[in-house]
This record gives C-alpha cells, sequence and structure tokens, in this order.
C-alpha cells in the first residue's frame, strides 16, 4: 500500500488502537490539543482519516482545508 492510499484512524486511544492490527494509520489522541497535533502530523501520509466523534468535533474546521483527504466519522 502506497503513503497515498493509506487509512488513518484518529481520536481517543481506547477507540482507535485495534485498527493497527488491521493495518490503518493509528493517531492516538485524547484531548482537543492532543487531536489537532495528531492531524497536523499526519500530513499527507493518509488519503482518508477515520475520526472519533470527539476528533471530528475538534476539528471541524481543519478538514474542510485538507481538500485532498477524505475524513469520515465513526459512529459515536
Amino acid at each position: 500500500m502506497t503513503a497515498a492510499g493509506r487509512v488513518a484512524v484518529l481520536g481517543e486511544r481506547a477507540r482507535v488502537e485495534g485498527y493497527g492490527l488491521a493495518g490503518a494509520l493509528v493517531s492516538p489522541a485524547d484531548g482537543p490539543g492532543e487531536v489537532r497535533a495528531a492531524w497536523e502530523a499526519l500530513g499527507d501520509r493518509a488519503a482518508v482519516v477515520v475520526l472519533t466523534p470527539a476528533a471530528a468535533a475538534v476539528l471541524a474546521d481543519a478538514r474542510r482545508r485538507r481538500p485532498g483527504v477524505m475524513t469520515v466519522v465513526m459512529p459515536p
């Protein structure tokens, strides 16, 4: 899998860590500051980013400023 086709999962540690077993790039982030830092650290390493609902709320505006990345939100 190329870096451009990678899937990342970003959000609370307890909800995202298991996705690493499926090959996703896991970015645990347990608070707003960590969420923003993890989002910025992804750079162009992922084409799709799966967010927990809490992470999606923190990144509302930032998600729109990165049009080349598709984001999806996990169910609550």
